[in-house]
């Protein structure tokens, strides 16, 4: 579905990713991990088409997507649920959903509405209340659902356990494999390697904007690597 292939992108003068080879099969969850400044968001906004990419190209479903605009990405779908949520705090739940859907008209938003209150209850509960006085759990619940709500092909999660405790870490975690079971197919930015390794498909290593290991989510659990340098063994 996506294929990455020598993928350089810079602030400045300052290289933030190094020849990024990367490939996304339909259906399948992988997940991207490494410390923080690696260049993991970076890579996450140049699929989005957010960050220029200076050198290297991006193929989605055998396109060349690479110069195309956020826009046109969204509606060939790509999309991104954002580091620190980002949902629109004044507006009220169930308006920031129909925005996740302001492509699509006719009865299935509806549908989709009931669906993701379905999935989170607690939304449903606080469908007329202003987005900003959610805890940052249920924000997190928004904005996975506002995404959703756009039929993604490919789903692009930043950092979803961001500032989460424990619980609801599990939750955001199980509504993510039900996701893919379901068929979506999802690209991961986590921090907490274990967390996202457990349940990827396949999984990518990223430091210093270079990829340097990649494999199947239980090989990189199993890595010596990856245990010393992010999970604490």
């Amino acid at each position: 579905m996506l294929e990455i292939h020598a993928l350089d992108s810079h602030y400045g003068r300052i290289q933030a990713l190094r020849g990024i080879e990367l490939k996304i099969a339909e259906g399948e969850l992988v997940a991207l991990v490494g410390a923080n400044g690696a260049g993991k968001t970076t890579l996450l906004r140049a699929i989005s088409g957010v960050q220029p990419v200076t050198g290297g190209g991006i193929v989605f479903e055998g396109q060349d997507i690479t110069r195309l605009s956020p826009s046109r990405r969204v509606a060939q779908g790509i999309l991104q649920v954002p580091e620190g949520r980002q949902v629109f705090g004044p507006l009220p739940v169930e308006d920031n959903l129909r925005l996740g859907a302001y492509r699509r008209r006719g009865p299935d938003v509806e549908a989709d509405l009931r669906r993701m209150y379905e999935m989170f209850p607690i939304l449903e509960q606080k469908r007329r209340q202003p987005a900003g006085t959610l805890s940052g759990g249920q924000q997190q619940m928004l904005a996975l659902s506002r995404a959703l709500m756009g039929h993604p092909r490919l789903l692009l999660l930043d950092e979803p356990s961001m500032g989460l405790a424990p619980l609801l870490v599990a939750e955001i975690f199980a509504a993510i494999q039900r996701l893919k079971a379901a068929g979506t197919t999802i690209f991961l930015v986590e921090q907490n390697a274990h967390a996202a390794l457990a349940i990827a498909d396949r999984g990518y290593v990223l430091e210093t904007g270079i990829v340097v290991l990649s494999d199947t989510g239980p090989a990189l659990l199993a890595d010596d690597r990856v245990k010393e340098a992010y999970l604490g063994v």
